[in-house]
Formats: C-alpha cells, structure tokens, sequence
C-alpha cells in the first residue's frame, strides 16, 4: 500500500486547512483500503513523531488531547481517501504530518509502532 499526503503549507492561527491521503498499491491479501485503520502523526522540529488521530475501519475515531475539538478525521473509502481537517490551528501544530494505515487494533493505533504503512509527509507551518 501506498500513501500519499497533501494539502499542508503556511496557514494563519485561527484559519483552516486540509490535508488529504490518497492509498494506492496492493493492499495486504484479501484487504481493501475499506479494511485498514487510518492514523495521522505528526512531527514538530526537533520533536519525535506524534499521534494526531486516528479513524477505524468501522468509523470510530480517537483524538490527542491537543487536537480535540479543532481537527477532524474523516474517510471515503470510495476514493481511497483519508482527510485530516484542521480548523483553528495554533502556531504549535507546526509540524510535518504524516498519514499511516494499520491492520492492528487497540491502543497499539496510538503509537508509531502500530502501523504497517506511511506516507511521505507534508509540512504544516502555521504562523501567528
């Protein structure tokens, strides 16, 4: 499975922005993208990598404490799409985000190790 992330750039505190991961590939046998839990993490400067959200086959999502309330994860499993949209964002969500798909479930989709696959990145820079 392929992951590709889009949507990040400079953003102003308060605005909103919309990032985007498009799966392609060969999913593991018998999968569908329909199938795989969805995560964003991100990665401040300087920082390790970090859970954002993440949504599950079945529709249920999980925010950081940081995030709730602000940012929303949703999916088109008919586009092979996942969506991060992020409304009032604060100068400390600057980051490069990162989509991921996992088969795992439980606490495990919090973490980094959880997931089976990556996107490249794209860099959210939010200015004051």
């Amino acid at each position: 499975v392929q992951l590709q992330a889009s949507g990040g750039g400079l953003v102003q505190a308060g605005g909103s922005l919309r990032l985007s991961c498009a799966a392609s590939g060969r999913a593991a046998s018998g999968r569908t993208f329909g199938d795989y839990n969805m995560g964003w993490f991100r990665q401040p400067p300087g920082k390790e990598r970090e859970f954002v959200t993440v949504i599950t086959w079945s529709g249920s999502t999980v925010y950081a404490d940081s995030v709730k309330g602000r940012f929303t994860i949703s999916r088109d499993n008919a586009k092979n799409t996942v969506y991060l949209q992020m409304n009032s964002p604060k100068p400390e969500d600057t980051a490069v985000y990162y989509c991921a798909a996992a088969l795992t479930v439980g606490a495990r989709l919090l973490t980094v190790q959880g997931y089976d696959y990556w996107g490249q990145g794209t860099q959210v820079t939010v200015s004051s």
